[in-house]
């Protein structure tokens, strides 16, 4: 349940107030189309599908992953299991076009703390990152060695807005250590229309990428099976620095219920 930066770019360090608008109930935050992800899960039985499209764009170097592939499901109610992969175009002014497979991840989130009278909630997500393959990695689409992620993610709850925040760390077996930390801040607008603002870090030990970035997306739901996904932003830092100029997200959320057998929509058979 979250949208990851291509492999090269592995995420993005917060300090971010954002979004108090009107009263109106606020839901999770976390999770795609955003970096920083949050201790929801999407219940016993429960698939969870997101396909998107996700540009990371820099001075010298972009990439489009077409597309992210994320799905999730449900094992009991504070449980949830992973699989992400993207598949990636890689362009550049001074080279040949490439295009791979990056780094599968997998994993298993569970929410070990949930008070709803006081709003808190707060889950582990350990991951696994498999080394990519072999022509994607001499491209630059993937890395060439295996990776342990432990993050935690924190949800606070108030009446107005919704607050997430996440930090974790790449255990590195033959590469570079890599720690990241995310805070989101959404909003309720309508009950179709949610708005979500995040600040990203993503910091290599001895190595880039040290990005710092920000953006502002939401989730429109089409339907109780179907929400639209999207987001925008930035770096804090002037393109030369070799921060992204742009990244962006659009995809589509899809909900199945009773361990795929309908959409979440769809009236019991």
């Amino acid at each position: 349940m979250r949208a990851s930066p291509p492999a090269k770019f592995f995420h993005l360090t917060p300090i971010f107030v954002f979004l108090l608008l009107a009263p109106l109930p606020v839901h999770a935050q976390g999770g795609p189309p955003f970096l920083t992800n949050d201790p929801g899960t999407p219940g016993n039985g429960n698939w969870e599908i997101n396909i998107g499209v996700m540009p990371v764009l820099r001075h010298d170097l972009n990439q489009y992953q077409l597309p992210q592939l994320d799905i999730n499901f449900g094992l009991g109610d504070r449980i949830q299991l992973t699989a992400e992969v993207p598949y990636i175009l890689q362009t550049s002014p001074t080279l040949p076009n490439s295009t791979g497979w990056s780094n599968a991840l997998t994993g298993v989130k569970w929410r070990f703390f949930q008070n709803e009278n006081s709003g808190w909630q707060i889950s582990t997500f350990p991951q696994f990152q498999s080394q990519g393959p072999s022509a994607s990695v001499k491209n630059g689409l993937a890395q060439g060695a295996s990776r342990f992620f432990l993050p935690v993610e924190i949800t606070k709850s108030f009446s107005k807005i919704d607050l997430n925040f996440e930090a974790g760390y790449f255990f590195a077996w033959n590469s570079h250590p890599e720690r990241i930390l995310g805070f989101a801040a959404g909003h309720q607008i309508t009950p179709r229309f949610e708005l979500v603002g995040e600040v990203y870090n993503d910091y290599v030990m001895g190595a880039l990428p040290h990005d710092t970035t920000f953006d502002v997306g939401g989730r429109y739901r089409l339907s109780n099976a179907f929400i639209l996904l999207f987001m925008a932003g930035r770096s804090f830092s002037s393109n030369t620095s070799g921060q992204p100029n742009f990244l962006g997200y659009l995809g589509l959320q899809i909900l199945l219920k009773d361990y795929g057998k309908r959409l979440q929509n769809e009236p019991p058979k």
